[in-house]
């Protein structure tokens, strides 16, 4: 009789080692986009691109050219011309474990693929609710977490975008405000790739009795989660306030303008309370539960640096 340590898993798991002999691509970024492509407290070395991303950019090409062969075989057999949509691929994780990065960098990697793709990338920060609107709910404190998102408008822009549709708008967030910007819009024009990043991506409704009529990952031609200790994750975090303290927190227009002046420890301890009372119940709860709904799982250690890629089996 098995024992519930020995049953088979739903992924194949590959080592950095044995994930980077995967790899026969010749590409590669140069030094100003490995410099400028991570976030704030992120660097990206040759070898990450090398070992982990071109790997994965060739397995992406791969699903995403089978979606095209099997879709001129269905025209073909049905009789029937219909345009090719865009592969979607969708990016989730944590607060602060590197999703922005990741999905910049595979934006970076996949218009280098063979035949050009133009690639767009969407976050779905522009998708929470404005904050005068989680101010009347009292919601702000809940901010990032599934009920502070307008899912139907988030499923209607990707409906939108799996249906062919020529033009479709996406709202945007800034990140210095901390709000999303009422002015402004990101135009999604006829793109081969979409890449949709956030930490919602993966999530279901589960407060609501009755089944939802679509999920958000229900668009999603792939999915990929970024995942980390929570330790170092709160250690990435912490790293990121302080650098934000520093340089956007210093400006006017800033949300967080009142922490410019924090010392060290007064940084420290502000960002761990945040992430105790929010960022971390959050991960808890609604997060890190998604993380086996992903085809492939990247996990990062110390340094963001990726250790294992975990394949789910096909």
């Amino acid at each position: 009789m098995k024992t519930l340590h020995s049953r088979p898993s739903a992924y194949t798991h590959f080592s950095r080692s044995e994930w980077a002999a995967l790899s026969a691509s010749t590409v590669t970024l140069s030094d100003y986009e490995r410099k400028h492509l991570p976030s704030l407290n992120e660097t990206i070395s040759e070898d990450e691109v090398s070992d982990i991303y071109l790997p994965l950019s060739q397995l992406l090409y791969m699903h995403m050219t089978n979606s095209m062969n099997l879709h001129n075989d269905l025209n073909s057999f049905l009789r029937k011309e219909t345009k090719k949509v865009p592969f979607v691929i969708g990016i989730a994780g944590s607060v602060s474990v590197g999703k922005s990065t990741t999905a910049r960098l595979i934006q970076a990697l996949a218009t280098r693929w063979p035949n050009r793709p133009k690639v767009d990338l969407i976050t779905t920060d522009g998708f929470l609710y404005p904050n005068a609107t989680l101010e009347s709910k009292g919601l702000m404190k809940r901010k990032g977490f599934p009920e502070s998102y307008d899912i139907t408008k988030l499923i209607q822009f990707l409906s939108d975008v799996k249906s062919g549709s020529p033009y479709v708008e996406a709202p945007v967030y800034s990140h210095l405000t901390y709000d999303v910007l009422q002015d402004q819009v990101q135009v999604v024009s006829e793109p081969d790739v979409v890449i949709v990043e956030g930490i919602n991506v993966l999530q279901v409704n589960k407060k609501k009795r009755e089944i939802p009529h679509l999920f958000v990952s229900d668009f999603f031609d792939f999915s990929i989660y970024v995942d980390a200790e929570e330790s170092d994750i709160i250690q990435w975090y912490i790293e990121r306030f302080k650098l934000l303290r520093n340089t956007a927190f210093q400006r006017p227009e800033s949300y967080f303008h009142q922490y410019r002046h924090l010392t060290d420890r007064e940084a420290t301890a502000i960002a761990t309370e945040i992430w105790t009372n929010i960022n971390g119940i959050n991960l808890e709860k609604n997060i890190r539960p998604t993380r086996h709904r992903a085809d492939l799982i990247l996990t990062k250690a110390a340094g963001h640096r990726v250790t294992q890629i975990s394949l789910k089996k096909r």
